[in-house]
């Protein structure tokens, strides 16, 4: 086994290193196969489905799933394997947080009054709210796993103003 270690000289180190058609390939068939199963858990219609992976085309999307169903090659766009990981966080984490997964897909399709969410559902982020969307309902989990509930103040410590707390001078 080999241990990750920083290059010995870091200033000429790549910052980012790229994500090529052979890495993009392999990932793709089961990160696919595996967002479908989480879909089917969380009883996504195949509206959702398409808006989560980016919109691709209905055909585009039936001809991704028949590939990577029947573990024939595919090569997703990077954006949609982005998504597919952030889906895989949401699920890893709702996994983490709620031993019964019937609760983890009520709280996901739930409106909430967390700030991010605005009295929206969870999952409204991760089908309408884009890439940010599903990337701020992964943090939003994982800081919860943490610990670390909002940004400085317990969830549900904010009181709503009220007309009598408004001065006018």
């Amino acid at each position: 086994m080999e241990i990750a270690s920083l290059p010995q000289d870091i200033a000429t180190a790549p910052l980012l290193i790229p994500v090529g058609t052979a890495d993009r390939a392999r990932l793709s068939g089961p990160g696919l196969r595996t967002f479908r199963n989480i879909a089917e858990a969380w009883e996504l219609s195949e509206a959702q489905r398409i808006a989560a992976l980016g919109h691709p085309g209905r055909s585009t999307y039936h001809a991704w799933i028949k590939k990577a169903v029947d573990h024939k090659p595919i090569s997703l766009p990077f954006d949609t394997l982005v998504r597919i990981s952030a889906v895989l966080g949401i699920y890893k984490a709702l996994a983490i947080l709620f031993l019964d997964q019937d609760q983890a897909v009520k709280w996901l399709s739930s409106s909430h009054q967390g700030t991010i969410f605005a009295g929206s559902a969870p999952l409204d982020l991760i089908v309408d709210g884009g890439q940010d969307g599903m990337m701020s309902v992964r943090r939003y989990l994982d800081a919860w796993r943490g610990g670390q509930m909002g940004h400085g103040a317990p969830e549900g410590s904010f009181e709503l103003v009220a007309e009598d707390d408004v001065v006018f001078l």
